[in-house]
């Protein structure tokens, strides 16, 4: 039993037991996540892409739409002359529940300003789970479901991704996986994105 019990084991067991728990704990792993974020990893690329065929693809917005709890339709073609900020997001995710804290960061600073929009997409399309989420957690951020077909050079099905349009309705960050959204340099992108004319 001695032989069982030698501090190689049990540090071995213990590696283990937080192994799986990172595994099956969607939270847990979610903490991780937000830890290495908080340390300056998956910090968020803000360089505007050259046009390609990601911003040309997506020339006219129009008939992509979301809706909210109340049944409000928001159409992207009717949001020009704004910054949007678009996440696809679920609470079984963890990266996207490692991000929000971030995410809601953001928001806080720009709720007000009448040139920003945040549309969180719950993939799942169950908007009570996630309002009960995101009042458990406290956030204020604007929840919407699909309500169109979505063109893939926005969003391929990974979660969490985020897409922010410019003023003009072009691709300006289009990106796939946890990043902190409240850094300095992602808040001057959108700052920069709001006071362009171009």
């Amino acid at each position: 039993m001695r032989r069982i019990l030698n501090k190689k084991n049990i540090i071995n067991a213990l590696f283990i037991g937080f192994l799986l728990v990172l595994i099956f704990v969607p939270s847990a792993k979610a903490l991780m996540i937000r830890g290495l974020m908080e340390i300056g990893l998956f910090n968020p690329g803000t360089e505007k892409p050259k046009e390609t065929a990601l911003t040309s693809e997506v020339k006219d917005l129009s008939g992509i739409q979301f809706k909210d709890a109340s049944g409000n339709i928001v159409d992207l073609g009717t949001l020009k002359d704004k910054v949007v900020f678009l996440n696809f997001w679920a609470t079984w995710c963890p990266p996207c529940l490692a991000e929000m804290p971030s995410v809601n960061k953001l928001y806080e600073q720009f709720k007000n300003d009448k040139d920003v929009v945040f549309i969180m997409v719950d993939a799942d399309s169950d908007l009570a789970k996630s309002q009960k989420y995101m009042d458990k957690k406290g956030y204020g951020l604007p929840l919407y479901q699909v309500a169109s077909n979505i063109p893939e050079v926005i969003f391929k099905g990974s979660l969490p991704t985020t897409v922010v349009f410019d003023k003009k309705g072009r691709i300006s960050y289009n990106e796939a996986g946890a990043a902190n959204y409240a850094s300095d340099k992602f808040i001057e992108f959108i700052k920069e994105l709001k006071a362009s004319n171009i």
